[in-house]
């Protein structure tokens, strides 16, 4: 019997499995009941009690069903089917780069398209708008019968109760999950043609409920997924890229010819998938997946939490059932009233059905071309005559299963406008908010579906680099659906925005350029190596109209644009075809784009275009130098102007300077000859302020003709002012006086 080692003690895996399996069929009991319920209700039409219907049909009385519910479901799901949830991948490291997310991107789509994904996304949202929840899965299998290369792929899961979640899960899209369960019931032939050794024995459950949870003569086949946290030895090498040490042993040799070493080796956390097969006597088989996450992604209806913490999903349809009955039987009376109620009799005087009486027996329920009766006498004419019909119970029942179906709108939140039917006493903004309030009011299904996306691109980028991680050609695709092939580790061209080779200088092997006969460098093409294992990358999904749909308002709104310039026509012409979806629209666009401008073939301008956009170019340096000769011419200007009044200003201050030295050495001559000298007034320089002003007068002639004498020594040469700044506003120099 396998053995599984956890947590440092023994225990048996085919034991645990048959508990985990237990606690999860007990867990999700009532919800598989309601799903059920609403199941049989809206798509199979099961709207009567069983008791009931058997005993108005042994009265033969009528049990209509007016099913609602599935317009109501169409509604929701069909709205879901215009506005598909999309993945876009981005960077989200600095070894990540745009143009690898882009490849991720292509070939997301090309692994939705090959492997039918829509159907998948639009079967999950269906089964959790209609019941509750569903399923799709993510696996991974051959490319080619002939080939070992793998492919993923996105399935659909046709039958939601063929899965068992984890019961102790809490995260909105099932990203917490650490245990699931795909079972299976196959009859005995079909179980021994899968496993021809294996022992027809059945799990054995002791819960309550378990024997209605099995099956007669059908034996149940469970794979098992279980998730685990284990440790993850790392290696950081000299790129700085951290990869498994397992996988950098297996490619050490490869990665020390590219010159690529270890650095350093640390210790990650992570989770481990495994898969078990489990019958109800061992365990078939174990193996292990290439992710961290189990790839069984619910889909999720309207969510609620009691207060016990267990979760219940409901449909869109689980209120409005009761409703939905009682439509029915009001239909069903109005019905019976008016068709199936006893005919109205004819009356008149006795002895007039005398002649034709056959025909008066059947007048109530068959169609006679005419009736004859006899003439009685003493009659005073009266002929046979209908009674009136009292149509007023019916008329009353039929206004009762209206108030119905009026509830039944109020309770899901789809009202008429919502349901395409508009009544002429509404106005258009009446009828857009009445649009608008449907479409908030069940959002939330198109939000849990955009959500479950979201989870499984996280599952398929952590599945691409373990998956495509060799040396291959892969496809991808574009938006737009046209396909691409892109090799994988091997070195490519690398490409501009327009599909150009990128050219660099060709060195040699010190690094200087290489100069070719005609005495110019060299120059080689860029090449790059895709790897799609490099690099972190996380994703965003948005929701909106399918491709299709955006490429006809583009077709619809470029017809407007050449209406309005009907210049513009041969220069988008190749575009507007490239939109319209008719046959031979891309031979039209092809043959139209031949007759460009080989420019605007490669995405370029026109010679006239480029001719005047090079002429503005010219005018506006020009222009631009000009200016700055201008600039320049203002600014010597306003130097030389300013250098000029200093000029004046220093001579001035020179010949006052000398008269000041005159006079000091006439007062120094009366001094010495006893005579009193008379007080002389320091010149004043225009960059004095009034402080030293004051402080000059009050020296005596001596003070005043020393710092005379120091003024002149320590008065600078006049220099001009830097270019570009105004003199008139340049601050005074800090060692003037």
């Amino acid at each position: 019997m396998t053995k599984d080692r956890s947590k440092g003690e023994e225990r048996d895996l085919l034991q645990e499995g048959r508990d985990e399996l237990a606690i999860a069929v007990e867990y999700e009991g009532p919800n598989r009941l309601t799903a059920e319920d609403d199941t049989e209700f809206a798509r199979l039409g099961k709207q009567w009690p069983e008791d009931i219907r058997k005993e108005r049909e042994r009265d033969r009385r009528p049990c209509l069903t007016r099913n609602m519910m599935n317009s109501f479901i169409r509604q929701v799901v069909n709205d879901a089917r215009q506005n598909k949830p999309s993945i876009k991948v981005h960077p989200a490291d600095d070894k990540a780069d745009v143009e690898t997310a882009d490849i991720y991107n292509g070939l997301i789509r090309n692994i939705e398209y090959t492997s039918d994904a829509e159907i998948a996304y639009d079967t999950a949202t269906e089964n959790a708008v209609s019941m509750g929840w569903g399923y799709f899965k993510i696996e991974y299998d051959r490319a080619y019968d002939d080939s070992d290369d793998l492919d993923i792929g996105i399935r659909r899961v046709a039958n939601p109760f063929s899965i068992y979640g984890d019961p102790y899960s809490t995260a909105a899209d099932s990203s917490d999950w650490n245990s699931a369960f795909e079972v299976e019931w196959l009859t005995e032939d079909a179980f021994e043609k899968q496993f021809p050794n294996e022992e027809k024995i059945d799990f054995d459950f002791d819960f309550e409920g378990a024997e209605d949870w099995k099956r007669d003569k059908e034996i149940l086949v469970a794979k098992w997924w279980r998730r685990e946290e284990v440790d993850r030895p790392m290696v950081v090498l000299s790129n700085g890229q951290s990869i498994d040490k397992s996988v950098y042993e297996a490619e050490a040799s490869l990665l020390s010819l590219d010159g690529i070493y270890p650095v350093r080796e640390y210790v990650g956390r992570s989770h481990k998938v495994k898969r078990h097969i489990l019958t109800g006597a061992k365990v078939v088989k174990s193996e292990d997946w290439l992710g961290q996450y189990i790839p069984i992604v619910p889909v999720y209806g309207d969510e609620v939490v009691d207060a016990n913490g267990k979760r219940h999903f409901r449909s869109l349809i689980c209120d409005a059932k009761d409703t939905q009955r009682q439509y029915n039987y009001w239909q069903s009376a109005a019905t019976e009233l008016v068709a199936l109620a006893p005919k109205v009799p004819y009356i008149g005087p006795l002895g007039s059905f005398k002649s034709d009486g056959k025909r008066w027996a059947t007048a109530n329920t068959a169609n006679h071309p005419y009736l004859e009766y006899d003439v009685v006498p003493n009659a005073n004419g009266d002929k046979p005559q209908r009674q009136p019909l009292d149509s007023g119970p019916a008329a009353g029942a039929l206004q009762q299963a209206m108030t119905a179906r009026e509830d039944m709108q109020a309770i899901i939140g789809l009202h008429d406008p919502s349901m395409g039917q508009v009544t002429g006493d509404q106005s258009g903004i009446a009828v857009h908010r009445l649009q608008r309030r449907g479409d908030v009011s069940t959002f939330h299904f198109q939000d849990n579906m955009a959500r479950a996306i979201r989870h499984a691109g996280r599952i398929v980028i952590d599945l691409i680099p373990k998956v495509y991680n060799s040396e291959r050609v892969i496809r991808i695709m574009g938006e737009d659906g046209a396909p691409k092939n892109v090799p994988l580790k091997r070195p490519v061209p690398a490409k501009d925005e327009n599909g150009k080779p990128i050219m660099q200088p060709k060195v040699d092997q010190n690094g200087n350029p290489v100069i070719g006969d005609d005495g110019t460098p060299l120059k080689e093409q860029v090449e790059r190596i895709y790897d799609l294992g490099i690099g972190k990358f996380d994703l965003t999904v948005t929701t909106g109209p399918s491709f299709t749909t955006k490429r006809e308002e583009a077709a619809v709104q470029m017809m407007k644009f050449i209406d309005r310039n009907p210049a513009s026509a041969p220069l988008i012409g190749d575009l507007v075809a490239k939109n319209l979806d008719w046959p031979g629209a891309d031979e039209f666009a092809k043959r139209f784009k031949k007759m460009l401008p080989p420019q605007l073939q490669e995405g370029g301008l026109p010679p006239e275009i480029t001719q005047l956009i090079e002429q503005g170019k010219q005018t506006i340096a020009g222009q631009n130098e000009t200016i700055a000769q201008l600039q320049a011419y203002v600014l010597k200007l306003e130097s030389d102007r300013t250098n000029n009044a200093r000029k004046v200003d220093v001579d001035e201050f020179k010949a006052e300077t000398d008269r000041y030295e005159a006079d000091t050495d006439r007062m120094e001559a009366l001094s010495k000859m006893g005579q009193q000298a008379p007080k002389v007034t320091p010149p004043v320089h225009a960059g004095m302020n009034a402080v030293d002003q004051a402080r000059a007068n009050s020296l005596n002639a001596s003070a005043a003709l020393a710092r005379a004498r120091a003024i002149k020594e320590m008065q600078p040469e006049p220099q001009p002012y830097e270019q570009g700044l105004d003199p008139r506003f340049a601050p005074p120099a800090d060692d003037q006086f």
